[in-house]
């Protein structure tokens, strides 16, 4: 397969016309090999329109989404970047090349260890996996730019917490299948919630709705 021709494809066929149009992104995504990030066994499918399923019941997001999200947080070279939820790594690679620093949290073992190994492949020295729940992990560190890989019912207080003053996340909150994607901005009178985009996500784990009785 010419992954290099799928991935001008993708880019061009998939991303640019959902309105990504930062060219610090469409730079990212054009030259980071994504197939580089995915298992073996759907690799061939790395730049279709497609969630590809990464095992525990997670899913990489579908390329268009991942060129929103990256364009929505708006990435500085001196942000330190926490991104919640690794996958595939693929969401951190960008970050760790549009960015200063990158912390990022998988609560899969297996998947954290793929991730390192295919951030080390791609010399993505700045960016930094570690096995923890983003729902019971604790650290005293800000950062200026947060990115959310799976959607919630509602936004944890713990990841607004964690944002620097002027800080921003990216998140997917609501009910499925009408989810909303919001920029939550730590301003200096409060925080605000932009919305981005319509889309759906599974939920992290622990973030999902409560149950409802029915009758």
């Amino acid at each position: 397969m010419d992954y290099d021709k799928a991935r001008e494809l993708m880019v061009e066929q998939q991303v640019r016309p959902w309105d990504v149009l930062d060219p610090r992104v469409l730079e990212v995504m054009a030259t980071l090999p994504r197939e580089a990030f995915i298992a073996p066994a759907h690799r061939n499918l790395a730049y279709s329109d497609l969630a590809l399923p990464l095992g525990h019941g997670e899913f990489a997001m579908k390329p268009v989404i991942e060129g929103r999200a990256l364009q929505g947080i708006a990435f500085e070279p001196g942000d330190d970047v926490l991104v919640i939820g690794t996958g595939s790594g693929y969401l951190t690679a960008c970050a760790g090349r549009l960015a200063r620093e990158v912390i990022s949290l998988e609560r899969h073992a297996d998947l954290a260890d793929a991730a390192r190994a295919a951030l080390a492949e791609q010399a993505v020295g700045n960016a930094q996996v570690i096995h923890a729940d983003a729902l019971t992990w604790t650290t005293d560190r800000r950062f200026s730019a947060i990115l959310v890989t799976g959607a919630v019912d509602t936004i944890p207080q713990r990841f607004v917490d964690w944002l620097q003053p002027g800080g921003r996340m990216f998140i997917v909150r609501g009910r499925s299948p009408a989810m909303e994607a919001v920029l939550v901005r730590n301003d200096v009178n409060g925080v605000r919630i932009q919305s981005l985009f319509e889309t759906d996500l599974p939920y992290l784990v622990g973030a999902a709705p409560a149950p409802t009785f029915q009758f």
